[in-house]
């Protein structure tokens, strides 16, 4: 099963960047440990801190990848473009954030991608992207 996780801008600090939030370790160091833990899943990370870049990702995998798991950070609540990209793409998509965004600022609670998305998981901290791999194994 081919799954990709996308992240978006900003998410290239963790483990530097509010820790208390985010986590002390850096998604690289994260993601070697998922695709360790989940050896029959063929996993692929990208991220990017540009808008069109991220759409051009979902666009390039939205059509043959099994799963997306998208972390589009402060996109989530700004890209009707991203919230586009997610509809108008075949491979279903999975919303997560680390962070509880609903016990967050006003602002944050709004996604314009949820509606498009197949679920939403949130606030488990880095391990939100490893519920989602052990529901998919």
């Amino acid at each position: 099963m081919k799954v990709i996780i996308i992240n978006g801008p900003n998410l290239n600090l963790l483990g530097l960047r509010e820790k208390s939030i985010y986590g002390n370790i850096s998604f690289e160091e994260y993601f070697s440990d998922l695709v360790e833990e989940f050896p029959n899943l063929e996993l692929e990370y990208f991220q990017s801190n540009v808008e069109g870049e991220l759409i051009n990702k979902l666009q390039e995998v939205g059509f043959t990848y099994d799963y997306i798991l998208l972390n589009a950070g402060g996109y989530t609540h700004t890209s009707v473009a991203i919230a586009d990209c997610v509809k108008a793409i075949e491979t279903p998509v999975l919303e997560i954030h680390i962070s509880n965004i609903y016990t967050r600022e006003d602002f944050r609670k709004k996604s314009l991608l949820s509606e498009n998305c197949k679920a939403v998981i949130c606030g488990l901290g880095l391990d939100s992207y490893k519920a989602v791999l052990k529901i998919l194994k």
